[in-house]
């Protein structure tokens, strides 16, 4: 299916690109501070299926547009910077609401933070330049057909994101947890978590494509 020597260099690649705090795992740590563990973690189920949807259009060749068309881009980039100031002004309209739940369940539907998630996974442009710039290097030729080789590395590399970004949001609702005791921090941290996502938006929303 892969060679094994290149299969290990994947999976390496993609630890070190998915630990370091990219769109995503920004994301997810504001959720988690937010609406705590449970939360997070459902955010994190959707993102990496979104990611993964990512892996499979480009395996398809959609994913190869993207790279060479600068418009393509950018209108992926803006939309998904859009979503995420949505959701944090939303987080910030609403965060009297996380003093009288704990259960991040009963400030949101697990559904709508999978979807929530999802959106966010779809959009995210670091996700599109490793896996038309980085993933293709590490198919092997005289392996399975490429689109299945691409499939099965982008599985790969979402387990990879799966495991580290959960830990990530754990640990930030963690936090939120160990605070919860007192409503006035716990109405100061959704705020945070809102601005963090603002903040995220607007950087993905002005930092320009490098060609």
């Amino acid at each position: 299916m892969v060679d094994a020597h290149a299969l290990a260099g994947f999976v390496l690649a993609s630890f070190i690109l998915v630990v370091i705090p990219g769109p995503s795992v920004l994301f997810v740590i504001s959720r988690g501070v937010a609406l705590g563990r449970k939360a997070a973690v459902l955010t994190v189920a959707g993102n990496t299926a979104g990611v993964f949807l990512q892996a499979v259009l480009v395996a398809a060749g959609v994913g190869s547009l993207v790279e060479r068309s600068v418009t393509a881009y950018e209108i992926l980039r803006l939309a998904g910077a859009a979503y995420i100031v949505y959701l944090g002004v939303q987080a910030i309209r609403h965060r009297r609401a996380l003093s009288t739940a704990l259960d991040a369940s009963a400030v949101r539907g697990s559904r709508r933070l999978v979807r929530e998630g999802f959106i966010v996974g779809i959009t995210n442009p670091k996700a599109i330049v490793f896996f038309t710039a980085v993933l293709p290097q590490f198919i092997d030729p005289h392996g399975a057909p490429v689109p299945v080789q691409m499939v099965v590395l982008g599985a790969i590399s979402g387990l990879v994101a799966l495991v580290s970004d959960s830990a990530w949001g754990i640990l930030a609702g963690s936090a939120r947890a160990w605070l919860a005791g007192a409503p006035h921090r716990l109405e100061r941290l959704g705020s945070g978590g809102g601005v963090m996502m603002i903040a995220l938006g607007a950087r993905l929303a002005v930092t320009g494509r490098k060609d």
